[in-house]
């Protein structure tokens, strides 16, 4: 099976983009994309969008057929994939199938979402009809998943409040140098402790926004790969995982078994260990998953990730292991359908030695774009090529 390649990228503004639909949004980035692969649109011969509610939010569907019009790449083969918030990472995965497959030589994935004109308990309320059917009866929503295994976690592994808060302001003084980002600001330890509590012990600062906005890849051989750039990256471990749907029958809460098993699969694909590992997107939706997914996939020993933010490992510029140097979810953004696919074109950019004042010393890079509250994980791998 020949190693499958990302040729090109793009990212959107994310934030609120007023007067604009999921289309135009879509469309922007794989116009995008396609310039920065140097692709023809007629040479896409599989189209995926990631795309978690475009129903639900705009009353709209047929997202991946009115994309391929838009983009005149007919008659490209079509598919949304929806995994809810982990879409995009599913996206990546699905794309990846293609070209390894054998079916598709240069395969276009974009994926987005248009949340900002509903308001946030609409917002909301979509997103948390993902969880069991039980739970949501009782008004159990993502942030109350967050808050119960913050306070949790605090307790059992002894753990500063201070240390969640640090993470928000790593991830915001990252997304200052992202000019796609939809925070551009630093906010302080002291502001982000004194915000209102959402979910205690979790306040504002801890939660990722609303967002608009669409990401794309374009992915084929690497043998193709050559034909169209001089530095490109390889996806050389990818893998996806799910996790109990109903979040209270999991034998330990602060353990995310999704994670541990998606990144357990794609470390053993690619030959490599968290060690081996330059630069990681997470999926910060909520403060405490970033801690989670460090132990995960195996970058803490359990209970110990807090340690690491404390100590500076984690940081841009100063740490071993630079995490979310987009900004992250936190800061970035976090358009459903979009986020796993830009994690994916951060760390292709931090690779490929793009990412302007955001760029640190990276040959391997790991994305893990987490579903729900960790029902359903993709970890990808992606290396510099050589």
């Amino acid at each position: 099976m020949e190693r499958v390649a990302i040729i090109g990228a793009s990212m959107t503004q994310f934030g609120q983009r007023e007067g604009e639909w999921i289309q135009d949004l879509l469309a922007e980035a794989g116009i995008e994309c396609l310039e920065d692969a140097n692709v023809e649109a007629d040479e896409v011969e599989h189209l995926y969008v990631s795309n978690m509610a475009s129903g639900e939010f705009e009353g709209q569907t047929g997202v991946p057929n009115a994309l391929a019009h838009d983009l005149d790449a007919m008659p490209a083969y079509t598919q949304r994939v929806d995994q809810t918030s982990s879409s995009g990472g599913a996206g990546i995965f699905a794309a990846w199938q293609s070209v390894a497959s054998g079916a598709s030589d240069m395969t276009l994935l974009v994926g987005g979402e248009k949340m900002t004109h509903k308001t946030t308990g609409e917002a909301t309320d979509v997103i948390a009809s993902l969880t069991h059917p039980v739970e949501y009866k009782t008004g159990v929503t993502l942030p109350s998943f967050a808050g119960l295994t913050a306070r949790h976690y605090l307790e059992r592994f002894d753990a500063p409040r201070e240390s969640l808060g640090k993470v928000a302001v790593k991830n915001h003084r990252n997304g200052v140098d992202n000019p796609h980002a939809q925070f551009q600001k630093e906010v302080d330890l002291e502001t982000i402790l004194e915000s209102p509590i959402v979910a205690d012990p979790l306040r504002l600062y801890d939660f990722c926004p609303i967002t608009d906005g669409s990401a794309a890849l374009m992915l084929c051989p690497e043998s193709v790969a050559e034909e169209y750039a001089d530095d490109y990256v390889v996806i050389s471990g990818i893998d996806g995982a799910t996790d109990t749907h109903v979040v209270h029958e999991r034998e330990d809460p602060t353990v995310m078994g999704g994670v541990v098993e998606s990144g357990k699969g794609a470390y053993e694909m690619s030959g490599r260990g968290p060690d081996d590992i330059d630069v990681a997107e997470l999926h910060d939706m909520f403060t405490i998953l970033e801690f989670l997914q460090m132990e995960g996939l195996g970058f803490a020993e359990q209970g110990e990730a807090w340690k690491l933010v404390e100590e500076g490992y984690t940081e841009r510029d100063t740490g071993e292991l630079p995490v979310n140097t987009s900004g992250g979810l936190k800061s970035k953004g976090h358009p459903l359908g979009a986020s796993g696919v830009a994690q994916g074109v951060e760390i292709y950019e931090q690779l490929v030695g793009e990412a302007g004042p955001r760029q640190v010393d990276a040959d391997v890079g790991l994305c893990c774009n987490v579903g729900g509250f960790g029902n359903c994980v993709i970890t990808t791998i992606m290396e510099a090529a050589q």
